[in-house]
């Protein structure tokens, strides 16, 4: 493997990457780099046609270290969307991406939680493909990224808009993975909201019923039971929403999987979003709308307390999900993907 030493003044064994900062090293194509460093030529496929797949993977710390969150299910369903963009020329084994993150994440030093972006994308055409869109007879590529993430409790509340963008159906985008060129819609969805005055916004599917929020999975309660659309309708089956329902009914609440209208948002005694990168979310009010008493209330709180004993708390339930990230000392090397010569255009 060959590996590009970033300045080793930012590097060394004291130096640590402070919340919201990009670490030093990130990998790229079966080495470790420098994460200023640009490497991809500007006929990237993924970035002229959106054919690619990530995840948002978080450690949290805990008094025993940092602890991945629940990577092997990112990792399996970042595969399974690789199966279907025809990335196959990466590391397909869930350890062997879970040993790349560990180390990546020791390289940076993080002082924090951490959060991980890994990216696999279509690259270049073959030298015998015609150019187009494609996604046979093209390259693969697979990085990853770290940032320190702060520390939180609960989410600062939102207040929410209805967007005028729809949720795209399962037929035309799959939508149950994290499909680069499908995040326009969010960002369309996004700018809306914010211009508007919103933090964030809800979308409807193609038929009228409520899908997601720009990045995160919708929860409704009502009647002391929680609502969420189905994970067969047109949303992300979130990791996270996973989680949180699974707390739930551990916790002797009740569940439904529904579809959700409008209508039974606005009447909702709770409303709250789930996603990786910000837990759980209240959402107090929706289009101008106070949603309940207008304040974050008792199951949303309860819930965001079960989700910090889970994500931060080394002895807290389901262990299964938190991988620990061992400190350099103790560390083995992963076995590392090395991209085999094709003769091909990269």
């Amino acid at each position: 493997m060959t590996t590009h030493h970033p300045d080793h003044a930012t590097t060394g064994p004291d130096s640590r990457t402070p919340a919201n900062t990009l670490g030093v090293w990130a990998y790229d194509r079966g080495e470790f780099v420098s994460a200023a460093e640009p490497r991809l030529p500007l006929s990237t496929q993924a970035l002229h046609y959106g054919t690619g797949t990530f995840e948002g993977i978080r450690a949290y710390r805990s008094d025993r270290g940092l602890q991945l969150f629940r990577v092997r299910e990112h990792y399996e369903r970042m595969l399974r969307a690789c199966r279907i963009l025809r990335i196959t020329d990466i590391p397909t084994e869930v350890e062997e991406l879970i040993g790349i993150t560990v180390e990546l994440i020791r390289r940076n030093h993080h002082d924090g939680d951490v959060y991980v972006r890994p990216l696999a994308h279509k690259l270049a055409l073959h030298s015998d493909t015609p150019p187009g869109v494609s996604l046979s007879g093209v390259s693969d590529g697979l990085s990853i990224t770290t940032f320190g993430f702060p520390p939180y409790g609960i989410a600062k509340p939102a207040r929410c808009g209805l967007s005028s963008w729809r949720r795209p159906p399962r037929d035309t985008l799959p939508t149950q993975h994290k499909i680069t060129g499908g995040y326009v819609t969010s960002a369309l969805a996004s700018d809306e909201a914010r211009a508007a005055g919103f933090d964030d916004a809800l979308l409807l599917d193609n038929s009228g019923h409520v899908a997601e929020a720009t990045t995160a999975n919708v929860f409704a309660v009502a009647a002391g039971r929680v609502l969420t659309p189905p994970d067969t309708s047109d949303i992300l089956p979130g990791i996270t929403r996973d989680t949180l329902i699974t707390l739930c009914r551990e916790s002797g609440t009740e569940v439904i999987e529904r579809a959700l209208s409008p209508s039974d948002v606005f009447t909702a005694d709770e409303v709250f979003l789930s996603s990786t990168g910000k837990g759980v979310v209240p959402v107090v009010s929706l289009a101008g709308r106070a949603i309940g008493n207008g304040a974050v209330s008792e199951v949303t709180h309860r819930l965001a307390a079960l989700y910090d004993a889970v994500t931060r708390h080394a002895d807290g339930p389901h262990p299964e999900w938190r991988f620990p990230v061992d400190p350099p000392e103790t560390r083995s090397t992963p076995t590392m993907h090395h991209p085999q010569p094709s003769g091909r255009k990269a």
